[in-house]
């Protein structure tokens, strides 16, 4: 076979690769998910079904990112201005209450992670000895009545559990400093999987008082949420898009610290000493108590709703088998 052949073969076969390649980018439907917070453990399965191309091959052109405000991340999916979002259970009925049609395809945290911290030297066991103690929170309307709950299952009264909660201190987000600082004698709406990993490392062990623990209904803490009319109008991608976030976590359950190397490849950014140690604490809660990845029940959503109403968070009943659909979700042999 003559060069001139051969260059010409040549030439030919990097024409259709070209062709190929150029034939299926054209193919992949961008696809924008906005995430909850910054990128960590909770998200592990999602950036490891990104690196081994699981949306890809389900034709999806994923483009990831963190809103400058993430509490806007449910009204960007109701306007269709975002395709898919990590929010919260208590986020999705609040938004569902106001007339945003939101709707949660699949729980990817299946119970609270927010919590009551205190020093593990303290005094503090339990959440009625939180009574007179200065308690620091992140500012967030939710975690107020989160801890009156607690308080009162505790055994104190309405009244004292108000007073208590009236008296809360806002630290914004810097409640571990707040907290081993002495500003604090106690922090709520912080996660046991990252906060006490963080003052751990810094040399203050925590005592952890979770929520459905003391009283507060169990709940979903992280689910992936999409707007009514993507279920109505494109079921086919919202499938396609469950079925590649899904093979993703069940492959971050069997190996979680693999979905950490591929989240610290695409932001090293990340703090390894919180999210090696927060995912594995993390795994289990993918899966724990449900049939399969991302199931959810209704009675979870129904005694969270009827919680938020005893609590003057939302102020109407809301249908909540229009809040969540488990239709989507799918097994791999």
């Amino acid at each position: 076979m003559s060069k001139m052949i051969k260059l010409w073969l040549f030439s030919l076969a990097l024409t259709v690769a070209w062709i190929n390649c150029a034939d299926h980018n054209a193919q992949l439907v961008k696809v924008r998910l906005a995430l909850d917070w910054f990128p960590n453990a909770n998200h592990a399965g999602l950036f490891l079904a990104i690196e081994n191309g699981y949306f890809e091959q389900e034709g999806i052109d994923l483009v990831v990112y963190t809103p400058n405000d993430p509490a806007t991340i449910l009204a960007t999916l109701g306007a269709g201005k975002d395709d898919f979002g990590f929010e919260y259970q208590m986020g999705v009925l609040l938004a569902r209450s106001q007339g945003i049609p939101v709707i949660s395809v699949a729980a990817i945290v299946q119970h609270p992670l927010n919590s009551v911290m205190a020093l593990r030297d303290s005094e503090i066991e339990r959440p009625q000895h939180l009574k007179g103690k200065t308690i620091g929170y992140p500012g967030i309307a939710t975690d107020p009545p989160l801890l009156r709950t607690m308080l009162v299952y505790d055994g104190l009264s309405h009244k004292e559990a108000n007073a208590q909660i009236e008296d809360l201190v806002n630290v914004g987000f810097d409640l571990v400093p707040a907290l081993i600082s002495g500003r604090v004698d106690a922090i709520v709406g912080a996660y046991w999987t990252h906060e006490s990993i963080s003052a751990e490392n810094q040399g203050f062990p925590l005592k952890i008082m979770r929520m459905e623990e003391w009283g507060v209904p169990d709940f979903y803490e992280l689910v992936l949420v999409t707007g009514e009319d993507k279920v109505l109008h494109e079921p086919a991608l919202v499938k396609r898009f469950l079925r590649a976030i899904i093979k993703g976590y069940q492959e971050a359950s069997m190996n979680p610290q693999a979905a950490i190397d591929a989240l610290k490849t695409q932001h090293p950014e990340i703090d390894e000493g919180i999210e090696r140690k927060g995912v594995e604490l993390i795994a289990p809660l993918w899966t724990n108590g449900a049939q399969s990845f991302g199931w959810q029940l209704t009675s979870r959503w129904s005694d969270f709703a009827n919680w938020m109403m005893n609590n003057d968070i939302i102020s109407k009943e809301i249908d909540v088998s229009k809040a969540f659909t488990n239709q989507f979700l799918y097994t791999p042999k």
